[in-house]
């Protein structure tokens, strides 16, 4: 029996390429990477990380809305009146201090001024002089109309004469006893008699005319003298300065022989126990608050009921001024003190039952559109979009996006304004 070896051939293969077996191996080692990749991201904690001890918390409640507005108001006087000085010159005396109470009329302090004296002195004989002369025109004008009087006087009298001497005349001339001439000539007398007397009367009334007229112009002008001169003496009087009303002088530091101008703010005149309050509020309530609303104060034991009077709408810094007064002027907390501030409630709507959660920093950071709440096992945070409604008493109310219990950070937002998701430390 014959053996025949086997050659081999038939278990011989071709080894894959070098290049080949290089690129599988790094398809599976990125296949690895991935899905260990992908391991550790659903693993490792996700989100802004933050420490919950340094944010603010609030839970979403059920409760009452009070639609009012606390704020932090200053008490300044009801009335002010501002002092300056009217008249330029030197001080020469100073009769209160500052801080005192005053009563209307009281003299506070004296002014000199010598150019002022001097004028005064020759505005007075200015004066002077100009009725003299109008007593001087009102005597002429008296002395021609006497004159005139007594001249018209005797005109008319031989004017009579000369009438009744005609008309005898008259009566000679139709008997024969008189000539024709002589009638003539007594007719032409009569006519004389009558024209000087009606020329007297027209340049008598001319004269006395003109001399009315010069009597008037110069009372007119005299009129006008007299009141600069008054108005020269009420700047005298200014000279000495009495307070315009009763109250409280404060800053007030005038010295004796200091000089002051026209305009020069010298003090203030505050009412004496009678304040209004003066707040600033947030931009978000300008269109909520009107003058009439009625507002309170708690101090002494004691409510005070106030009204709004008077808003400034300008806005700075995100805030309007409001002025509220007192309804019942007398019954003002007593011992109260200007730049005393107080917690003012101005009431905006009646009260109603809401979802309610704490006023913060977050609103204005999201503008009320969005919040971050917190996950049950406070872990983690995430952003959530919301609706609130109306903000008063330190509370937003809810009308949209949250559920009582649930809890929401109401500090501030601008750490971390882009963040979808945050994760808390504790």
């Amino acid at each position: 029996m014959s053996l025949t070896l086997a050659s081999g051939a038939a278990m011989d293969r071709p080894a894959p390429p070098a290049r080949l077996r290089r690129g599988l191996q790094l398809t599976a080692a990125a296949l690895l990477a991935g899905l260990l990749g992908l391991v550790l991201w659903r693993g490792w904690p996700q989100g802004y990380p933050l420490k919950l001890a340094e944010l603010d918390i609030a839970t979403v409640q059920a409760g009452t809305f009070h639609d009012e507005l606390v704020s932090r108001a200053s008490a300044v006087p009801l009335n002010s009146i501002v002092i300056d000085t009217l008249e330029d010159g030197r001080v020469d005396a100073v009769l209160v201090k500052d801080g005192a109470m005053l009563a209307r009329g009281q003299l506070m302090f004296r002014l000199s001024s010598s150019q002022r004296a001097q004028e005064l002195m020759a505005r007075t004989a200015e004066v002077a002089q100009q009725l003299a002369n109008l007593s001087s025109l009102r005597a002429q004008w008296a002395a021609s109309r006497a004159t005139q009087r007594r001249e018209l006087s005797l005109l008319d009298f031989e004017e009579a004469r000369a009438d009744k001497a005609h008309r005898r005349n008259l009566e000679l001339g139709q008997t024969g006893f008189l000539s024709v001439a002589a009638l003539e000539e007594s007719a032409d007398r009569l006519a004389q008699q009558q024209r000087l007397l009606e020329q007297a009367r027209a340049d008598g009334e001319d004269e006395l005319g003109t001399r009315e007229q010069s009597v008037r112009e110069m009372e007119r002008a005299v009129a006008g003298m007299n009141q600069r001169l008054q108005a020269q003496r009420e700047a005298a009087d200014a000279m000495a300065v009495r307070a315009p009303a009763d109250g409280r002088l404060t800053g007030f530091a005038l010295q004796v022989g200091e000089t002051v101008r026209p305009g020069t703010r010298i003090g203030r005149i505050d009412s004496a126990g009678r304040f209004k309050l003066n707040t600033r509020v947030d931009e978000f309530y300008l269109d909520r608050i009107a003058p009439g609303l009625a507002a309170s104060i708690d101090h002494g034991g004691r409510r005070h009921a106030l009204t709004v009077t008077r808003i400034d709408p300008q806005v700075k810094d995100g805030r309007f001024s409001l002025e509220l007064t007192f309804d019942d002027a007398s019954a003002a907390p007593t011992g109260l003190q200007a730049g005393q501030t107080l917690d003012t409630r101005i009431t905006l709507g009646q009260p109603g039952p809401a979802l309610l959660l704490a006023d913060g920093a977050f609103y204005a950071d999201s503008g009320g559109a969005w919040v971050f709440a917190l996950a049950r096992d406070s872990h983690s945070a995430e952003r959530r979009a919301v609706k609130l409604g109306r903000r008063a008493a330190g509370f937003i109310e809810v009308l949209g996006g949250l559920q009582p219990g649930e809890r929401v950070i109401v500090s501030s937002y601008l750490p971390y304004l882009t963040a979808q998701q945050l994760r808390l430390q504790p």
